[in-house]
């Protein structure tokens, strides 16, 4: 799939349930062991706790061989608006609604072109972590496991990281090949 066709496949996916969306190089997307860092110390929570998370997950490195092996990135983005900016009932509520958008993009797309999401997967609760995962073929990694930098990858894209007070945004992406 070319970066054009591409585009206008993930585009007609998204119609209407993305905020913004654009198409990168997947050479332009930013790394930062940082991000990893906070994952070692479990900052979200999930830190050897699922399978989507480290330690279960590939080396930063080699996540990125993986991500940069790939001609492109689509990076699309959920925005929801919040009643103020300690509305935590409401960002987990959009966290799972951008998670089921991702979902659908990857059960659409993720057997050829890599997804990546907002966050641990949410599949199981708890994580079936250190057994052997139930759903392999539903779940996708975190965009911070990752290593990616939102912030820069947002720069990248040319989409908007912060979309004023009392919303929050959610990013993913999907990897493809001319």
């Amino acid at each position: 799939m070319n970066k054009e066709a591409g585009k206008e496949a993930f585009a007609r996916a998204l119609q209407g349930r993305a905020f913004e969306y654009a198409v990168i190089p997947a050479g332009d997307i930013v790394f930062s062991p940082e991000l990893l860092k906070a994952c070692e110390s479990n900052v979200c929570g999930n830190y050897g706790k699922s399978w989507s998370c480290p330690p279960a997950i590939q080396p930063l490195e080699k996540q990125k061989e993986n991500i940069t092996a790939f001609s492109f990135a689509l990076v699309f983005t959920t925005k929801f608006d919040l009643e103020d900016s300690f509305d935590y009932e409401g960002m987990v509520e959009a966290k799972k609604r951008h998670s089921r958008l991702t979902s659908e993009m990857h059960e659409r797309f993720g057997k050829t072109n890599p997804v990546y999401g907002a966050g641990a997967c949410a599949i199981c609760t708890p994580c079936a972590y250190p057994q052997p995962c139930n759903f392999p073929e539903k779940t996708y990694l975190p965009v911070e496991a990752a290593g990616i930098n939102v912030t820069e990858l947002s720069r990248a894209a040319g989409i908007r990281y912060n979309n004023g007070p009392n919303t929050v945004t959610y990013f993913s992406i999907i990897l493809f090949n001319q």
